[in-house]
């Protein structure tokens, strides 16, 4: 058995015949009874008390703790003793990823985790724990799809718990918890007569985003950064260098999602809209840090600018010009007096690159060449979201049968 137990109501007091007798402590009667003591693998004392009348549970505690730490599934008490919040915050402040990726993070877990689950220490998680916290995003609201994402951020932590020896295993990972279900919804691309209503509805210094967007299928972050180094008209290339993201809600230049440049082609139609555009509303030269609010700054021409002239931020953007404008196109309803618009979230500036995607692969363009297109990194990931958009065999089947059944019959 690991370490021993130790009776802290009574000590061996050694008698003048040299005999022991037990006598109570100063102790006796009052706090823990029994402290189970044992050396941990870092070669330091560990300890953990039990009541009166619990000497069988401290050696039975003490006979699983031998048996971890020979399996390597030792947990330090200390550690077990950590919440989960004060790991999160930890975890969150050691990763590596772009600043922005991480505040948007800390969000989901402070606004979706830490209120249910902050203060549990991490050596309580049962499985029981994450199916009610499931359970308790689901009668909040929480959007299927953005319930499952905020579920796979947690269970990053968890799993990084696991590693760095703060819980035995992921709780998440349990046969009988079920994340969210994810929104697998079909996308359903924009027809022509939705986009040019919408594109009539915005202010015209912001009608030509619709041009690159569902044009040239960029991201909206990409279409607030295009500069005019960015544009080539002389070899019809649209070339995707970089991109405006806030920064807890300040705006900086940052290269496109996963740091993948690409050139697109530029339709000559989108070219003539760029050439209107930038002769009305001439390009800005605008500096912002590059990637970190600390960042070496970095200077651009760009092609859009917001009403005051300083770059164009997302949240100002979708709540005061785009959604407005999708009301006036009759995609979403007015909004009541005192309310914000309706959430619009299949109908954000992204749908503008489902468009993109949807035109082209109609027209018989390979999934590899939209993938490269779009600034996916793996052509699988297109397919998966366009393939129903893709010309079906069935349908080339029935043509072809249809021209021989059809055909006058002499030619046959």
């Amino acid at each position: 058995m690991a370490g021993h137990i130790q009776d802290r109501w009574f000590k061996d007091e050694k008698q003048e015949d040299g005999t022991t007798r037990r006598v109570k402590t100063d102790r006796h009667g009052t706090g823990m009874r029994y402290r189970a003591r044992y050396i941990g693998p870092d070669g330091t004392e560990k300890s953990k008390s039990f009541p009166d009348r619990k000497r069988r549970e401290a050696e039975q505690w003490l006979t699983r703790t031998q048996a971890d730490m020979e399996r390597g599934q030792y947990i330090d008490p200390k550690n077990a003793r950590t919440t989960f919040q004060q790991y999160a915050q930890k975890w969150l402040a050691a990763q590596t990823t772009d600043v922005a990726t991480r505040d948007v993070v800390e969000t989901r877990l402070r606004l979706h985790a830490f209120p249910y689950l902050g203060a549990r220490p991490l050596g309580s998680f049962q499985p029981a724990h994450i199916r009610e916290w499931v359970r308790q995003m689901e009668e909040a609201g929480v959007h299927p799809s953005h319930a499952y994402v905020i579920y796979g951020n947690l269970r990053a932590v968890m799993s990084a718990a696991v590693d760095d020896g703060f819980l035995a295993r992921n709780p998440c990972d349990a046969r009988s918890v079920r994340p969210p279900a994810a929104d697998k919804k079909r996308v359903v691309p924009w027809l022509p007569e939705r986009v040019f209503a919408v594109q009539d509805a915005l202010p015209e210094r912001f009608r030509a985003m619709t041009d690159l967007a569902g044009g040239c299928g960029m991201r909206q972050g990409e279409v607030f950064g295009i500069g005019e180094d960015a544009v080539a008209f002389d070899t019809d290339t649209v070339h995707v260098i970089r991109q405006v993201k806030l920064i807890r809600g300040k705006p900086v230049f940052a290269p496109p999602k996963g740091d993948k440049e690409r050139d697109v082609p530029l339709p000559a139609s989108v070219a003539d809209r760029l050439r209107l555009h930038m002769k009305e509303f001439p390009p800005v030269e605008i500096t912002l840090p590059w990637k970190r609010l600390d960042g070496p700054p970095v200077t651009a021409r760009l092609l859009f600018t917001g009403h005051h002239g300083g770059a164009v931020r997302r949240n100002d953007f979708n709540d005061h010009t785009w959604k407005p404008a999708l009301v006036t196109a009759g995609v979403i309803p007015e909004r009541e007096t005192g309310e914000r618009h309706q959430a619009a979230r299949e109908h954000g500036m992204h749908a503008l690159r489902h468009f993109y995607a949807s035109v082209l692969l109609d027209a018989g363009e390979s999934i590899k060449a939209v993938a490269e297109y779009l600034g996916h990194s793996d052509p699988a990931l297109t397919l998966r979201v366009y393939a129903h958009l893709m010309p079906s065999s069935r349908e080339r089947s029935r043509k072809a049968i249809d021209a021989v059944f059809m055909a006058p019959a002499e030619n046959i």
